[in-house]
């Protein structure tokens, strides 16, 4: 096994689909290739969730309003998001992984890290191992995949997104140092713009001068990601390559295509929502002990409230009653709303009881 200094070196790689939804879509429908894509929502309160590379050129990313994509790119194809389809592929390449490693940590549908130290087959090679598993994910799947590689999380989530689409990014330890102290601030992981600004402020600007702040004072200010960023600029970063993760809360929410005020509107809309976060809970197999519902108004004004019960929640109507007294019972704003949101944590482990699988509740189309 390979050492640097005296010390065991891991191989850990991060592996990131490229543009997956839309990667999908456009390989699913072949008058999609090469045009600029969106997954998302056309309505016009819609949000894009992923765009092709052939929309990035336009300024079209994620999380943006589908009316502003439109504007920036009116050529842009919009496609409804098919996750059925997304998961299918998704299993497919986590199956991949699994032939290299049993330490696999999904992150989401499209990307996971895996400890490659010690590979189920293959060389004990990082590069080489990424390099094969970009290759069977073409031919698996006919989509393209980046790789970082590195001796930790941190450094190979950063690599892989240095050379999208279809790159690969090797950053051994002898080069570590040199990489994290011309990273600027804000491509370190965990860092989003409200946060680099109040960086640089302080007078951080790449990793060559969070490694030199106070860490106290960086603990201070930033509380525990100000800790983390300061022992990841010099390089300690041990975290374990988790192969599973339980969850620490599952949710449901909704943005209506219109403003809702009356109860009568809202309240088939929570049920709805209540319902199918008990179907996720089974399928988990987990309980609950808190509910929170989430309401945002129609200027963006967000207001939460929780509530925890002393026995578990586990079936829509349990999630209903307190969600109900939280969405309508307790005081909050008169005043239009566009997005409800539900939410259960404190999650256990189950099934503790059993749960029936119907209820009479009517659906709505929000």
């Amino acid at each position: 096994m390979r050492r640097y200094h005296g010390k065991r070196v891991r191989k850990v790689l991060h592996v990131d689909m490229d543009a997956f939804y839309a990667s999908v879509e456009q390989r699913d429908r072949p008058k999609l290739r090469g045009r600029p894509v969106a997954v998302g929502s056309a309505s016009q309160r819609g949000v894009v969730m992923t765009a092709s590379y052939e929309a990035r050129r336009f300024g079209v990313g994620s999380a943006m309003p589908t009316a502003r994509a439109l504007r920036r790119c009116p050529e842009l194809v919009v496609v409804p998001a098919r996750f059925e389809a997304y998961r299918a592929v998704s299993a497919e390449i986590r199956a991949i992984f699994e032939r290299y490693t049993d330490l696999v940590e999904p992150l989401a549908l499209d990307e996971a890290y895996l400890d490659v130290t010690e590979p189920r087959r293959g060389p004990a090679s990082g590069t080489v191992l990424a390099r094969q598993i970009k290759a069977d994910i073409l031919m698996r799947t006919r989509l393209t995949a980046s790789a970082g590689v590195s001796t930790g999380k941190f450094l190979a989530k950063v690599a892989s997104a240095l050379e999208k689409p279809d790159g690969l990014t090797v950053i051994p330890p002898e080069r570590a140092e040199a990489f994290l102290g011309g990273l600027p601030i804000a491509r370190f992981h965990g860092v989003g713009p409200r946060t680099a600004e109040r960086m640089t402020a302080l007078g951080i600007h790449t990793g060559a001068d969070l490694r030199a702040a106070d860490p106290h004072e960086l603990a201070r200010v930033f509380g525990k990601l100000g800790h983390f960023l300061h022992e990841v600029a010099h390089g300690r970063d041990d975290r374990p390559v988790v192969s599973h993760r339980e969850p620490k809360s599952l949710g449901a929410e909704t943005t209506f295509a219109r403003d809702l005020s009356r109860r009568a509107e809202l309240e088939p809309v929570l049920e709805e929502l209540c319902q199918g976060l008990a179907a996720r809970m089974e399928r988990a197999r987990v309980s609950a002990r808190t509910v929170t519902v989430k309401v945002r108004y129609a200027d963006f004004t967000l207001l939460t409230r929780s509530r925890t019960a002393q026995g578990d929640l586990c079936t829509a109507p349990e999630l209903l009653a307190t969600a109900r007294v939280l969405a309508f019972e307790t005081a909050r704003p008169d005043a239009p709303i566009r997005l409800l949101g539900v939410s259960v944590s404190h999650l256990r482990q189950g099934p503790l009881r059993v749960v029936q699988p119907t209820l009479p509740f009517p659906t709505a189309d929000p």
